[in-house]
């Protein structure tokens, strides 16, 4: 299995990917506010990097439940400056967290090679031959309504079987906007419309989500949820569940994690990683 993004590509099987989080806003669920300023952003990426990121994950509008949208002249403010720096400074590939196409090609073409797209559920194309074009990895991440209202009262009849039937539906037209699936990851959407019983499911059943033979991207780092199975509500405590969806999903078909705390990440997937090959061996 291999996921290309311009001029980077990645072979499967491998060691988990890990892809740091640098939220360049005033209003992120967890770290809202503390790497706002574009030199504290490049720095928290810089910093990611040396930890052990593969990739960073660079966004300028909250998507945590409630967030309010920012204009696409105020993305571009806060992630163009941050994209354009590290660009000419790392040899990963930096990813855009956005919703709009507008942001998204210019991201890409300040330097960017991988479009992470909460809002993989449009109608329209846009942001597909926005992909298409650039050549450019792309992750198709589910979700149920909007960051304003998903988690208002979220409702599936099988949420793993819809996810599924979402991901066919999002290759398949992908495809058709000239995006080969040797370009997409695809992500469950942990906490973007779904209740912590359907987090679960989906988290128990991740290896079913596998059969497309596309990268899966897991992104529960200190989500709400953890809190709520754990009875912790600290979000300085969530480490510990990060760490155990992490190291569930590198054994579940997991080949990217997105993280805050790429060290401890890392180190927990890598000593979950030998462990595993270790057992497989064992006589």
């Amino acid at each position: 299995m291999i996921f290309r993004a311009r001029q980077f590509t990645f072979t499967f099987p491998r060691p988990v990917l890990l892809m740091g989080i640098v939220n360049v806003t005033p209003d992120s669920f967890s770290d809202g506010g503390q790497h706002f300023d574009p030199a504290a952003a490049i720095q928290h990426a810089l910093d990611l990097i040396s930890e052990g990121a593969d990739m960073i994950d660079v966004g300028g509008e909250s998507t945590r439940p409630q967030a309010l949208p920012v204009s696409e002249t105020e993305e571009l403010r806060r992630v163009l400056p941050v994209l354009e720096a590290l660009a000419g400074q790392v040899k990963i590939p930096l990813s855009i967290d956005t919703m709009k196409p507008s942001v998204a090609r210019a991201a890409l073409r300040a330097g960017a090679s991988i479009v992470n797209d909460v809002a993989a559920h449009r109608d329209d194309d846009d942001m597909w031959r926005a992909v298409a074009e650039a050549g450019a990895g792309y992750v198709a991440m589910h979700m149920q309504g909007m960051p304003q209202t998903m988690q208002a009262a979220p409702v599936y009849q099988d949420v793993v079987k819809e996810v599924g039937e979402f991901f066919s539906d999002r290759l398949e037209r992908l495809a058709k906007a000239g995006v080969p699936p040797e370009q997409v990851v695809l992500d469950v959407g942990i906490g973007f419309g779904k209740t912590v019983e359907h987090n679960l499911q989906l988290l128990a059943q991740l290896h079913g989500l596998t059969r497309w033979r596309r990268p899966l991207l897991l992104g529960a780092s200190r989500k709400s949820f953890i809190p709520k199975v754990s009875g912790n509500s600290d979000v300085a405590d969530r480490l510990a569940g990060s760490l155990a969806c992490a190291c569930w999903g590198a054994q579940n078909g997991v080949n990217i994690v997105r993280a805050h705390d790429v060290a401890a990440t890392r180190q927990a997937l890598r000593l979950t990683e030998a462990l595993a090959a270790r057992r497989s061996a064992a006589p």
